[in-house]
């Protein structure tokens, strides 16, 4: 069997705490490879000041062998649309593979339009309309950490673990029982004596 890929943009300032337990899992529990790309393949800097060698430019992908898109926030997003990345996921959602973003990556999605036929979630009620005038979605907006319409995944930026829960509920809908040890797990406040 071929491995399957999840392809993660990073970017200077990209939020890595968002997506490391759902890369972690993809490839731990699910037998993903990972590979992060970015713009160019100079070393970019984390949110965290992690330093991440992107293994692909973003024209080397091939949106119809996306396992997954996955996009992290940070406030790059905040400064307007990056285009590249609109039409990259216009592109993988058009194949017909999955798109996730969490915080304030929904705006790329939103960029894209698929907010606007899609239901979602982001950062408060009003945060997509502030940076994306042409967002028509507002009806579709929904008040939860994370959620999942068709191949759209999205999450608020307080929800990585929920997020990730999404995320294996599509590429793993068969592994409901590990999915659900996986909320279990981190959702608890205390671990058990």
């Amino acid at each position: 069997m071929a491995t399957r890929t999840a392809y993660i943009f990073v970017f200077d300032g990209f939020a890595d705490w968002e997506p490391a337990s759902v890369l972690a899992e993809l490839r731990r529990m699910f037998g993903f490879s990972v590979a992060a790309f970015g713009l160019a393949t100079n070393p970019i800097v984390s949110m965290g000041g992690m330093r991440v060698m992107p293994e692909l430019r973003l024209e080397e992908i091939r949106p119809e062998l996306a396992d997954i898109l996955i996009l992290p926030g940070g406030d790059a997003w905040l400064g307007g649309e990056i285009e590249e990345i609109t039409h990259l996921t216009s592109a993988v959602h058009q194949a017909g593979r999955p798109v996730a973003a969490i915080c304030a990556a929904t705006l790329s999605l939103a960029h894209a339009g698929l907010l606007n036929t899609h239901r979602h979630t982001s950062n408060g009620n009003g945060f997509i309309a502030k940076y994306v005038p042409a967002y028509r979605g507002g009806d579709l907006y929904a008040k939860v950490p994370a959620i999942t319409d068709k191949n759209v995944i999205t999450a608020n930026g307080l929800a990585p673990f929920a997020f990730a829960a999404e995320i294996f509920r599509y590429v793993a809908p068969d592994r409901t029982d590990d999915i659900a040890i996986y909320e279990t797990l981190y959702s608890r406040r205390l671990l058990d004596d």
